[in-house]
């Protein structure tokens, strides 16, 4: 575990001094400050915020991580981008394949690299329905399902990103190959819809399927473990995919 907490930590500080994290984390906490404050001012000009808290926490708080959703589809393929991909084109991933380190430790660090932006990311997020907490009671259950689900969804996204960029040499490719590739697995919740033996299916597949359940306060173990499946399926491929260029 050491080598895998030193290639996280490298990773990390590789992120954070890159320019791209920084307006990564300014645009989208702009994004998430227009919409909360829209869904405040939205909500106060319709009904007193005194009358039921839990409807401020279903309008603003859960509003505003069904927002994130989008945005960290958008986003995050940035951050997952140069993950292998710049380390292939600059030829520094020889060298972290010639390191007494075994690959999964190398994925794994590179994931757990990414996550600590991603934590830092909802860090933020949550801090703007916190800011109500003096002025109106919040159901923190339902808040905090949402932020779990939010985290669970942004893994999977993280995941996908690195598997695409152990693809290729171009961070750019990667990027827009991470952004097809989840959008099409999003978008599986469309046929889901239709009249079909297939659609329960579907349902199942689609990222925002599970999430839609956590966001409205119940937790339910298989949209956990869905998202952990996820995860760990696209860190095994690039596992794998590693391994076939290293051989």
């Amino acid at each position: 575990m050491n080598n895998v907490f030193a290639i996280a930590g490298h990773e990390t500080r590789r992120i954070f001094v890159s320019p791209l994290a920084w307006a990564v984390l300014g645009i989208a906490q702009l994004i998430f400050g227009y919409i909360f404050a829209g869904a405040v001012v939205q909500y106060v000009s319709q009904s007193s915020m005194a009358d039921t808290s839990v409807g401020v926490s279903d309008y603003v708080g859960s509003g505003l991580y069904g927002s994130a959703t989008i945005i960290l589809l958008l986003l995050m393929p940035l951050m997952t981008m140069r993950a292998f991909a710049e380390e292939r084109k600059s030829g520094t991933l020889t060298l972290l394949f010639s390191a007494p380190v075994s690959l999964i430790e190398i994925v794994l660090g590179k994931f757990l690299g990414v996550m600590v932006f991603v934590l830092a990311l909802i860090g933020l997020l949550a801090l703007m329905p916190a800011a109500l907490l003096p002025v109106v009671n919040l159901d923190l259950g339902r808040l905090a399902a949402g932020l779990f689900g939010l985290l669970l969804l942004t893994m999977s996204f993280t995941a996908c990103g690195l598997f695409i960029s152990s693809l290729t040499r171009e961070p750019t490719i990667a990027a827009v190959g991470s952004f097809a590739a989840l959008l099409v697995i999003w978008l599986l919740k469309m046929p889901a819809s239709f009249d079909s033996a297939w659609a329960p299916l579907f349902d199942y597949l689609s990222l925002i399927s599970h999430y839609q359940e956590l966001i409205t306060g119940l937790f339910d173990s298989a949209d956990v473990a869905y998202y952990l499946l996820f995860t760990a399926l696209f860190l095994w491929l690039t596992v794998l995919r590693l391994d076939m260029e290293r051989n």
